[in-house]
């Protein structure tokens, strides 16, 4: 996997698909305009347009910059059923999405703020 140097928290999410807490994440309030990237391997992901408050306790985004960028797979662990989100450059898991989104599309893609960078335009 392409990338950078890690924390350990970012290594524990990005890397061996953790999770942090609800409502710690530094992104989670974020209102400037820019760009999130993927905190691994620095793929743009998604775009400030796109981040909205879902009250979830993380940073939740109705789509991405582009369908190609994310990865979504099947996921069973913990005792259901959902799907997961990874980067699609580096493989690194970002967080979960579900259909539970704004009507524009839908979706609920509710991210990790230690797997992101922000960078402000």
């Amino acid at each position: 996997m392409a990338g950078k140097k890690l924390t350990p928290e970012q290594y524990a999410i990005l890397r061996e698909g953790g999770t942090e807490a609800a409502f710690s994440g530094t992104l989670l309030h974020n209102k400037e305009n820019g760009t999130y990237a993927c905190a691994g391997c620095g793929a743009a992901l998604f775009s400030s347009s796109s981040k909205y408050d879902s009250g979830s306790g993380w940073p939740s985004f109705f789509k991405p910059v582009s369908e190609d960028v994310i990865l979504e797979i099947h996921d069973t662990s913990h005792g259901m059923a959902r799907t997961e989100v990874q980067c699609a450059a580096c493989q690194g898991h970002l967080g979960h999405v579900f259909p539970d989104g704004p009507e524009e599309t839908g979706q609920r893609y509710c991210v990790n703020s230690l797997s992101l960078d922000f960078e402000e335009k």
